[in-house]
């Protein structure tokens, strides 16, 4: 397992604020549980997991999320689809990608979307920074509207 010593991104969340709202849609249980361990580890996110990429568009639907992180292989749906659907739904939500074993070709197309790709297996400083940069971009991003 990777070490976990790492500073935490204080420019996410301010103290006193509501911690970053996380979806996760992961079908490894193992990788869903470093992930989510990593990130609520650090007290400024809030991460809700869901190995079912169609649970999570209805989530999206239903609830305010500052992020999501999925797997690029997924049943019933690739993280390619999945991340089309949310930018239907909800054009300005940031999307993050993480994938073990895809070709270079489909990492380009995530990434042509418009998505950072994370390669398994996730070093934890790469994963904070990243998911600190995608929200504190999102929020100047709204709050600049």
């Amino acid at each position: 397992m990777l070490a976990m010593n790492s500073t935490p991104p204080s420019d996410v969340a301010p103290s006193g604020t509501a911690p970053s709202r996380i979806l996760l849609v992961e079908d490894n249980r193992d990788a869903a549980l470093f992930v989510t361990h990593v990130l609520e580890k650090q007290g400024q996110f809030e991460v809700t997991h869901t190995p079912d990429p169609a649970a999570a568009l209805a989530l999206v639907v239903d609830e305010p999320w500052d992020l999501v992180i999925s797997d690029l292989e997924l049943p019933g749906m690739n993280g390619l689809e999945l991340i089309t659907a949310l930018r239907r739904l909800v054009p300005l939500l940031p999307v993050m990608i993480v994938t073990a074993h895809e070709s270079a070709a489909r990492v380009a197309e995530v990434r042509e979307a418009g998505c950072p790709v994370l390669l398994k297996p996730l070093r934890v400083d790469e994963l904070l920074s990243t998911v600190a940069a995608l929200i504190r971009d999102a929020r100047s991003a709204k709050d600049g509207q």
